[in-house]
């Protein structure tokens, strides 16, 4: 019984840890883990700095780019995807938070959608946002 117990909680600990690290298709949440799997795989990071639940843009965006299989096969092959997201009534933990704080101060975010390519060793290859393209 006390290693059903142990298992459970393990297992549970393991999704938390996972949800942490990957929001959905591909899309990956802790920067950290993010840069080491674009230097493993020398692959380009694609930042989003997005607003999921309440930007109009980064929702459209989302819907008809990064959703579409066109993208996701491409993305799968060829970059470390990263969301870095600001929502309004989804819930984050306070470890997100900071980390996404931090990295819209560091990279001189002013509005969402804004997209971000880095290469594998992190350095700022191209950006957009918004105002760029609409």
């Amino acid at each position: 019984m006390k290693i059903q117990k142990l298992t459970a909680i393990v297992l549970i600990s393991l999704m938390g840890l996972l949800s942490a690290t990957f929001a959905s298709d591909g899309w990956m949440t802790d920067f950290e883990a993010a840069k080491v799997k674009a230097k493993a795989e020398n692959k380009p990071m694609l930042l989003d700095f997005t607003g999921s639940d309440w930007c109009g843009w980064c929702i459209k965006l989302d819907k008809e780019v990064f959703s579409e299989a066109a993208f996701k096969d491409y993305a799968a092959a060829e970059l470390v995807l990263v969301e870095l997201d600001f929502p309004r009534t989804k819930e984050q933990s306070a470890e997100l938070k900071a980390q996404n704080e931090a990295l819209a101060k560091q990279y001189g975010v002013r509005g969402f959608p804004t997209i971000l390519v880095l290469s594998p060793d992190g350095t700022l290859k191209w950006e957009t946002e918004v105002g760029d393209w609409v």
